[in-house]
């Protein structure tokens, strides 16, 4: 059981998939934590608008990477565009216990009884029922709230598993590449995959 509270820190984060592919390929070159992070200070390598924002992507998107067994670099590497944005998926999941709760929750649930709808309903009944059971995110104020349905919706979308439409979205169930599937298997990552799967 993952004992890590719940954090609002989403609001501030994007779904960064060019910048996690960019990230996982300069680490398959051999580069180091800290050549990535010197490179980033010094060329701006994810073109952000600020140094600030720069080393925050770095930070995110490096976690990110770290909370995946290095062994998926090359298998991240070999799959196609649609699979390597289901790792970059899998990797926030696994490093936002809370974004990674709602997949595994609501998004998972509602493939498996055949529902291919995701409602701003079905996201506000999310949260009330985490406030409820987290003294911490019990006290996220409404706008932290509203905040995190857009960040947590735009990474859905981004990630192929829904569309972009404005209160009701259509899920789209993912199919993983069979490599990835058997990666996460040997990798105790069944939680994950059974979320972007639909399984119980």
């Amino acid at each position: 059981m993952d004992r890590r509270e719940y954090s609002a820190g989403a609001v501030k984060h994007s779904f960064w998939f060019m910048e996690f592919r960019k990230v996982v390929s300069l680490r398959s070159e051999g580069m180091s934590w800290d050549d990535i992070r010197l490179l980033n200070e010094k060329e701006n390598i994810f073109g952000a608008p600020t140094s600030l924002r720069a080393t925050q992507i770095f930070q995110t998107v490096s976690a990110r990477v770290k909370s995946l067994d290095k062994s998926f670099y090359p298998v991240f590497e070999t799959c196609d565009l649609a699979s390597q944005k289901l790792f970059a998926l899998v990797a926030a999941m696994a490093y936002d216990i809370l974004f990674g709760a709602l997949v595994y929750e609501l998004v998972r649930e509602k493939m498996i009884i055949g529902s291919n709808e995701l409602s701003d309903s079905d996201l506000r009944i999310f949260f009330k029922n985490k406030q409820e059971q987290s003294e911490k995110a019990g006290k996220w104020t409404e706008t932290t709230i509203k905040k995190l349905m857009v960040s947590y919706k735009s990474m859905l979308y981004e990630a192929g598993v829904t569309n972009k439409a404005k209160n009701v979205r259509e899920i789209y169930k993912p199919l993983p590449d069979p490599v990835m599937e058997r990666w996460m298997q040997e990798h105790g990552l069944e939680y994950e995959l059974k979320a972007i799967t639909g399984v119980r």
